[in-house]
């Protein structure tokens, strides 16, 4: 009878996804009838939904939010774009290359992808639309600048990742950087390439002392990174408490430095950050129950089954938990995919010989795009809350982005040294 009614429950998921009906709704309608149908205790549910989220980590999320909103309300964040954009506004879609350097900034500080995609898109959209561009494009450039949120340091996927799988965090952090350092580089190609190709954008001259006056402005958003930084790699807090701190460094530079926050702005900014929280946690939890009902109906042993059923070489293996990181990507959040995934794939691809930083990071940039991946696609619909554009509006936007991603995932996949090199000769740990 299960193996009947499942399929069937799956498929009127995907009609209601299809018809309109919020992600969440759509997950919880899985569980609750999968639920009813393997004779899970319908009690369990909310016990998990609740004690799903009830974990310190997780606390990390709606802090780096804030630390976002924090960060964008005290001007900081745009003295960052400001400063990328000084540097690439001389070239044809500079704008939107700045928004995606932009996001590389920001996530160093956030480490969240929705919060690096609420921040900079609240700022950048609105320039974008006003410097020429495509408003959807706009939407598209900044979800997907998002997705180095958790690859680039500090990161709460890598965090949880390491845990799982007991390997040092230092090095998982220290392997992100050039992988994301090529993601940015990638997509800002993407970028210049569509601007060039529909004309978007004005050319502006390349001023040295503009760009030198930039970043001596920004130098706020540097001190930020560093603390995050410092804080993590020097041991003197965690990747939880590293973003309490950015917050309250945040509001301190934010009243007292630039000005450019009062504290009667404060609870508009908590505001903010509960809207785009209470739009992200529920997805976590509910996610985390149908990791649950995956588990009970066998997930993961089929998977591994299916793996070594197919391929038992370095390559094959590789390609086949690449498509099923990106699939799974695209249906569930990224804490659940690490949770059910990563413990099954990653001792299969360790006995084949993979390096386990390589495929840590394999495994975190395959998450990563599935963010800008439908019909899940989590950074799409933080990119339809803060610019005010539905998500199908988007998606046609994204196709150039999810092409350039996925090329750059190979690059990584295909030569282990860009994750391995700096965590070798940095001695992290």
């Amino acid at each position: 009878m299960e193996g009947t009614l499942i399929p069937l429950i799956s498929i009127s998921a995907a009609v209601l996804f299809a018809f309109g009906m919020p992600i969440l709704l759509v997950i919880g309608h899985w569980v609750l009838w999968t639920s009813v149908v393997t004779d899970f205790n319908l009690s369990n549910i909310s016990m998990t939904l609740i004690e799903g989220i009830n974990v310190f980590g997780l606390l990390a999320l709606p802090l780096f939010v804030l630390t976002g909103d924090v960060i964008n309300g005290a001007g900081i964040a745009k003295r960052l774009t400001d400063f990328a954009y000084s540097l690439l506004g001389w070239i044809r879609g500079g704008l939107g290359m700045s928004a995606l350097g932009a996001c590389g900034m920001f996530a160093a500080i956030s480490g969240s992808n929705a919060a690096t995609t609420a921040t900079i898109g609240s700022i950048m959209h609105k320039e974008m639309k006003e410097g020429n561009y495509d408003e959807c494009f706009s939407a598209a450039t900044v979800a997907a600048g998002g997705v180095v949120g958790i690859i680039i340091p500090p990161s709460i996927l890598l965090v949880v990742y390491g845990y799982l799988l007991h390997l040092p965090v230092g090095d998982l952090f220290m392997a992100g950087l050039i992988p994301g350092a090529l993601l940015i580089l990638g997509m800002q190609i993407t970028c210049m390439f569509m601007a060039w190709r529909n004309g978007w954008g004005v050319i502006n001259r390349f001023r040295p002392v503009e760009a030198l006056r930039n970043g001596a402005r920004a130098y706020l958003g540097f001190v930020a990174i560093g603390i995050v930084l410092w804080g993590i790699y020097g041991g003197a807090f965690s990747p939880t408490e590293s973003a309490a701190v950015t917050v309250m460094f945040g509001i301190v530079a934010g009243t007292l430095i630039t000005r450019e926050l009062s504290l009667r702005a404060l609870p508009k900014i908590l505001l903010a950050s509960g809207r785009i929280t209470g739009m992200i946690v529920p997805l976590v939890a509910m996610s985390i129950v149908m990791q649950q009902l995956l588990s009970i109906l066998g997930a993961p042993q089929a998977i591994s089954s299916f793996v070594t059923s197919i391929g038992d070489g370095y390559w094959s293996v590789l390609i086949i938990c690449m498509a099923m990181i990106l699939i799974a990507g695209s249906l569930l959040e990224s804490v659940p995919v690490t949770i059910i995934l990563a413990p099954v794939l990653a001792p299969i691809a360790q006995n084949l010989g993979v390096d386990p930083i390589h495929f840590a990071i394999v495994f975190v940039v395959g998450t990563a795009i599935g963010f800008i991946t439908p019909p899940f696609g989590l950074n799409l619909f933080v990119a339809s809350s803060v610019t005010g554009i539905s998500f199908m509006r988007i998606l046609p936007s994204m196709v150039p982005y999810l092409a350039m991603l996925m090329m750059v995932w190979i690059v990584i996949m295909l030569w282990p040294e860009l994750s391995t090199y700096l965590p070798a000769i940095s001695g992290a740990g």
